[in-house]
């Protein structure tokens, strides 16, 4: 397992020496896309172990769950790279749309067999992405978490403006010479200066490591042109278009500080679903699996205790 240089050597270990073992890498092609997903399997099954489908967020890959999926031994966690991301091929003659993701999720769950009893969850984009698909696909799964979810719509509001920028950066550079465009959009001091902006804690170790795996892994799409269409789909949807379709549990993990999804959106957001429960983590942003994995892992588990039966 490659995990990326964390700039020192920390006197805090970041991942259990057991997580390696859990893990186990394959690939699927699915409609003509190849897909890269890893499993992690449980130290040993109990009771309360439980299958958990993990979907990240825009321009990550599955690595950055890793810090929850180690918090949690006892559960089966399966987290694909999304097709345009990380290790998967970009889909094979279908946009990148939180549509198609939705049909993506449908396809991986039935070849790799996973039945109702799957619980999905998103982050950020993610987030997004499964909610769509449970509004969609009501009980193809029995429960759903959402982490730093997008609650609301992101081209309004205070942070419309800076995300209508964000889609002329994306638009600009799919449409300049490849190499200027490709160097723009994997430009190291833009991957820096929104780590830096992201980013909560104060531990040093903790920050070069989030600010590592930006640089290692935030820059790892297929190409530019997908890209543009992810990323124009996370801006495009969110949670709230299908809050009251999602009548099964669901649970809202949020950060107190987080500027991407805020957290009146959150409130707001809870009011609108049948059955949720929200837990908001303190001192962190838009970086929850990688800054308070422990605390996250531990409302996953307090939920999925609450609606075992």
């Amino acid at each position: 397992m490659e995990y990326a240089d964390t700039e020192s050597s920390p006197s805090t270990p970041l991942f259990s020496d057991g997580l390696e073992a859990r893990t186990h890498a394959a690939d699927v092609v699915l409609d003509g896309t190849s897909v890269a997903y890893w499993s992690y399997e449980p130290v040993r099954e109990t009771p309360e172990t439980r299958t958990i489908l993990v979907i990240h967020g825009f321009r990550g890959d599955h690595h950055g769950l890793l810090r929850v999926a180690d918090q949690l031994p006892e559960m089966r966690l399966i987290m694909p790279d999304l097709p345009g991301f990380g290790s998967s091929a970009a889909f094979a003659g279908a946009e990148h749309s939180v549509e198609s993701y939705g049909r993506f999720i449908a396809e991986f769950m039935a070849a790799l067999g996973l039945g109702a009893d799957t619980v999905l969850l998103g982050h950020s984009f993610g987030s997004i992405v499964a909610s769509h698909y449970v509004a969609a696909h009501p009980g193809t799964v029995s429960e759903l978490i959402l982490v730093n979810p997008i609650a609301a719509p992101a081209l309004e509001g205070p942070k419309g403006l800076m995300t209508k920028l964000a889609v002329l950066y994306y638009e600009a550079a799919a449409r300049l010479p490849r190499r200027l465009g490709q160097g723009l959009l994997r430009s190291q001091l833009i991957v820096r200066v929104m780590s830096e902006t992201m980013a909560k804690t104060k531990d040093k170790q903790l920050r070069r490591f989030v600010h590592a795996q930006h640089s290692a892994y935030f820059s790892a799409f297929a190409d530019r042109e997908s890209l543009l269409e992810a990323f124009k789909a996370s801006v495009g949807g969110n949670v709230a278009e299908v809050a009251r379709s999602l009548t099964l549990p669901v649970l809202l993990i949020a950060g107190e500080k987080d500027e991407i999804a805020t957290l009146p959106d959150q409130y707001t957001l809870l009011a609108l679903l049948p059955d949720a429960h929200l837990d908001v983590i303190p001192g962190v942003g838009h970086l929850i699996h990688y800054e308070t994995p422990e605390p996250a892992a531990g409302h996953i588990r307090r939920f999925l205790k609450d609606h075992s039966a």
